[in-house]
């Protein structure tokens, strides 16, 4: 069962490791899923799952932030904007989200196995 509060935190926080941490990017999604499976108190598989949800979202929201900057940023530099752009940057980058997507559910669903795991072993 989806823990949609621990799936919105780690959306969050899975956003901002990309966007602001990059270079720390395997680390941060570590952590991020190990907090989003604490967070589910659901055992292996629910901290598991919760993490995997919350990962692709991040992945999807951050494939939307990309293509919107490469549409609009672009388009203030004349290079590669307005509907050009969108279909460049959305063509070019479709099998990249796809690997993401995959890539921030294994790596946060592992750990957020693991988190869950600790998490049910506290309320015994």
């Amino acid at each position: 069962m989806t823990k949609w509060k621990a799936v919105i935190i780690g959306f969050i926080l899975a956003v901002i490791v990309k966007s602001f941490f990059s270079h720390y990017e395997f680390i941060g999604l570590l952590i991020v899923g190990f907090i989003t499976g604490y967070i589910a108190h659901s055992g292996v598989l629910g901290g598991l799952w919760n993490a995997a949800v919350a990962g692709a979202f991040g992945t999807i929201v951050c494939a939307i932030l990309f293509i919107i900057i490469a549409t609009f940023g672009g388009s203030l530099f004349g290079i590669f904007g307005g509907l050009t752009g969108f279909t460049v940057s959305g063509i070019s980058s479709l099998t990249a989200v796809l690997m993401e997507l995959i890539y921030y559910a294994i790596v946060m669903g592992i750990t957020g196995a693991i988190g869950g795991a600790i998490a049910s072993k506290d309320r015994d």
